[in-house]
């Protein structure tokens, strides 16, 4: 007990409304979380980028173009992408040793002792996971998106088997593909129109050995299986000499599904751009849903850092007062896999349109804070 003092209890202060938590203990409890937290987060982020290198060294070895030191760009880029994903987990782990150290030091023991609650004492921790929540959606997921896109550029260039892009902007749409050897089309586009594919006011380029020589301008062109069909449209070479044709028919290996998966993954956007390229989508004739679904789950992120910290400390104060510690630790590792199969079922079902985005991103996070404030209430004051 020669620590009560340090901590501060001395300045806890006894009336009929009950304790108040000092300062000093408040910053303890809010430092001792934040280590917890870190540490689990470096822990899991080693783990996660020696799996990943191992995937990738795995897709290598049959690729005599990629040497190692591609392998270990490809792995560090996308690195801060998977510490993004692993947050949620390493908030709920870094909570639950916190607290279990706290409480087998006795140190939250002597605070009970004294009239705080787990309301109290939980407050410091809630705004240090707030705050963090706050700094990976609006510093840290900007560099974690710019790095992914990067190493999403690395992957397409040395383990993609497909010459097809597509790239969107302002001015409409782009698909650049290759037709055969040293044949090339660049396809531009004002807006695609769904069910069916339509492209509208088109124009398509042709080169050959990286040479421009021929244009076509239509009003249209359809998405037909193995090709794009160009409706009267206007062929040009480079001559001056042009000619309108009943139609053109135009080689492709896309689909509709794979123009909507090839543009710019939300993952490879940044927080901020996300809410402009959602609206040059929706006005070129693309689906956003998932853009949308991807931007709403990064505004839920503190709370859902929140909910892990109450899961996560439910799990620890009552298991570890008893010296359940592997029951804390299988306990924690339900509760993630509870987790993430929560979220994987619910972001699919926002996928399929079934459920709005906005209640599809903020689902994981609200049941996560009932469940906790639902099962502390029963533990602590019930």
């Amino acid at each position: 007990m020669a620590r009560f003092g340090a901590l501060g209890f001395e300045d806890a202060r006894r009336d009929r409304r009950g304790v108040s938590l000092s300062p000093t203990l408040s910053l303890y409890i809010a430092r001792q979380v934040l280590a917890g937290i870190c540490v689990a987060w470096l822990g899991l982020s080693l783990v996660a980028l020696v799996v990943d290198l191992i995937e990738l060294l795995r897709r290598a070895g049959s690729r005599a173009d990629v040497g190692l030191d591609i392998v270990v760009v490809m792995a560090l880029l996308h690195a801060p992408f998977l510490m993004q994903k692993l947050m949620p987990f390493s908030v709920l782990f870094g909570t639950m040793f916190s607290f279990q150290r706290l409480t087998r030091s006795q140190e939250l023991v002597a605070a009970r002792s004294v009239g705080v609650s787990v309301w109290q004492f939980l407050t410091p921790a809630l705004l240090v996971v707030f705050g963090l929540g706050v700094f990976m959606v609006a510093a840290f997921n900007p560099l974690a998106a710019s790095l992914f896109a990067r190493h999403e550029k690395l992957d397409h260039d040395y383990f993609s088997n497909t010459a097809s892009l597509v790239a969107v902007s302002q001015g409409g749409l782009w698909l650049r593909q290759e037709t055969g050897q040293d044949q090339e089309l660049l396809v531009h586009a004002r807006q695609m129109t769904r069910d069916p594919p339509v492209l509208v006011r088109v124009v398509v380029f042709f080169y050959e050995n990286q040479r421009f020589v021929a244009r076509a301008d239509a009003a249209s062109a359809v998405l037909e299986p193995g090709h794009w069909r160009l409706v009267k449209p206007i062929y040009s070479r480079p001559d001056g000499s042009s000619e309108l044709r009943p139609e053109l028919l135009i080689p492709t290996d896309l689909t509709q599904d794979r123009i909507q998966d090839t543009y710019a993954s939300p993952e490879t956007t940044s927080f901020w751009d996300l809410p402009n390229f959602i609206s040059t989508l929706e006005a070129v004739g693309l689906s956003a849903r998932e853009h949308r679904l991807y931007w709403n789950g990064l505004l839920a992120l503190p709370m859902l850092l929140c909910a892990m910290l109450l899961i996560g400390t439910t799990f620890s104060l009552r298991l570890a007062r008893r010296g359940g510690t592997g029951l804390l630790i299988t306990g924690g590792l339900l509760a993630g896999f509870a987790f993430y199969i929560l979220s994987d079922v619910v972001f699919a079902i926002g996928l399929s349109g079934r459920l709005p985005p906005v209640l599809a991103a903020w689902t994981p996070a609200g049941v996560a804070i009932l469940l906790g404030v639902t099962t502390l209430l029963h533990l602590e004051d019930g």
